[in-house]
This record gives C-alpha cells, sequence and structure tokens, in this order.
C-alpha cells in the first residue's frame, strides 16, 4: 500500500468517510452541492461529469482544499490503463478506480506507473482502487455475460487478484465487503458504494445496505450519491447519514 490503511483513516472524521458522488452534468451543479457540504472531504467524480467537464473541474475541486475521487473504473490494455492512471496522478486526485477484470497484468503496471510518480512534497500519492463487480450486477447478469457464477464468488476472486498484483484498496457491495475484508487481512482500504439509507430508495442498485449495515461489516469509507444529492436538503440528509454512523460508534464505545 502507499499508506499504512490504520494511519490513513485515523486522519478522517466520521463525517470525512463519506464520499459524495457527484453525479451530476454541469460544474455549476457539482459547486454548488460542494458549497451546501463543507464538511465533506472527499467528492467523486466520475464518468458523468468527467466526460461533460474535463480535467479542469477536478482540479478546480482539489484548488478549493477538497480531494477527489477520480471513479472512471478503468478498463483497456495495461499500457493505456497504466498511462492514463499516470495523467490522473498528475492532477493530484486522491483515490483512481480500475477494474480489476482487467487482469493481473493491468493492475500491474498501473501499480508500476504510479510507484515510479515523483513525490509531490508531502503529498501522498493517489490510492489504486480496484473495482470488482459493479453493485447493479445480479447473478443473471453475470451470466448474461458468460459469467455463471454469483456475485459474491466473482468478487472474492477479483479481490484475490487485486491483492496480488498491490492495489491499495478495493470497490465492493457491502454484501461482499465482510468476506473481501478476510481476503485482504484488513491491509486495504475498502470503499462501498450502494448505500441506502432505510429513509431512500434503492433505484436501480441491488446489492445494497444502510451506512451503518456497512460500516459494521467492515467498510472504511462509504459512497453515497442519490439519497444526499438528490434530497430536498442535501445538507440535511447527510447530517442525518452522520448521525447513524455516530450512533454506530457511540455504541462500540459503550461496549
Amino acid at each position: 500500500m502507499a499508506e499504512d490503511k490504520n494511519l490513513l483513516l485515523s486522519s478522517f472524521s466520521w463525517e470525512e468517510r463519506i464520499i459524495i458522488a457527484l453525479d451530476v452534468s454541469t460544474r455549476t451543479q457539482a459547486l454548488k452541492l460542494i458549497d451546501l457540504l463543507p464538511q465533506s472531504r472527499i467528492f467523486k467524480v466520475g464518468l458523468r461529469l468527467f466526460v461533460a467537464e474535463g480535467p479542469a473541474l477536478v482540479q478546480e475541486i482539489i484548488s478549493r482544499g477538497k480531494e477527489v475521487f477520480l471513479d472512471l473504473k478503468l478498463h483497456d490494455i495495461p499500457n493505456t490503463v497504466a498511462q492514463a492512471v499516470g495523467e490522473a496522478a498528475k492532477l493530484g486526485v486522491r483515490m483512481i478506480t480500475i477494474h480489476t477484470s482487467g487482469g493481473k497484468e493491468m493492475m500491474k503496471k498501473a501499480v508500476e506507473v504510479l510507484n515510479s510518480l515523483p513525490r509531490a512534497g508531502a503529498k501522498a500519492r493517489p490510492l489504486l482502487l480496484g473495482v470488482t463487480v459493479l453493485t447493479s450486477q445480479s447473478s443473471e447478469d453475470l451470466e448474461e455475460i458468460g459469467l455463471p457464477t454469483d456475485p459474491a464468488s466473482q468478487v472474492l476472486r477479483l479481490a484475490q487478484l487485486a491483492v496480488d498484483c498491490g492495489l491499495d484498496g478495493l470497490v465492493c457491495s457491502p454484501q461482499e465487503v465482510e468476506a473481501v475484508k478476510r481476503i485482504t487481512r484488513q491491509k486495504m482500504v475498502l470503499i462501498t458504494p450502494g448505500i441506502r439509507p432505510s429513509w431512500s430508495t434503492q433505484d436501480d442498485q441491488k446489492r445494497i445496505m444502510t451506512p451503518q449495515e456497512a460500516l459494521q461489516k467492515g467498510a472504511d469509507f462509504l459512497v453515497i450519491g442519490r439519497p444526499i444529492i438528490a434530497a430536498p436538503q442535501p445538507d440535511k440528509a447527510f447530517w442525518l447519514i452522520v448521525e447513524e454512523i455516530k450512533s454506530l460508534s457511540d455504541g462500540k464505545k459503550k461496549n
């Protein structure tokens, strides 16, 4: 890993472990959400927003003192992915995602590129995160593309590949995070999308959990989009989730 996991997590408060998914299409919408959620530290820029606004928005978010989780889920030939990861790192992002289904050579080359980059002062190199099976995919979806297996089995297979290749962390459904944690021996950062508070809708996610359940299973960071950004008052929705998380941590302290 680029950083010691425990040292990394100790620098984040509970509210900062919620990664806000900027699943919008314009710079104006994205920056408005950032202004509405000043306590948030990491914002996810995915394919839609990156295609719409490009690297300039990523750099603008960073210039505002925030960190960027660049979630492009890169999947291509090894050299192309490695080069793209290197360019993403130059932007100053905190996290980058690649698809573990791209195979060992692709993952190893991406790790090599990040490890070879010069450090910018005390700034840590980006965390390279492997995406296993999307939270929108079910067993039927996997079978349609020639993978006659259940999502959990495929996640664990890909997680082991990521461990072997030296990735820093994994993105996986909260339903598999407990089993993945055993494979990574608690040395990799685990990030879970598919988070839906009990009061929100499921949308197109199929393998979901509440924030509290995901943390209990072993998630380190939660990626949350629509339950917060589509709420009439995003800041209030955010703090409802924070209170739920804090109630879990308070309960652990009492025990």
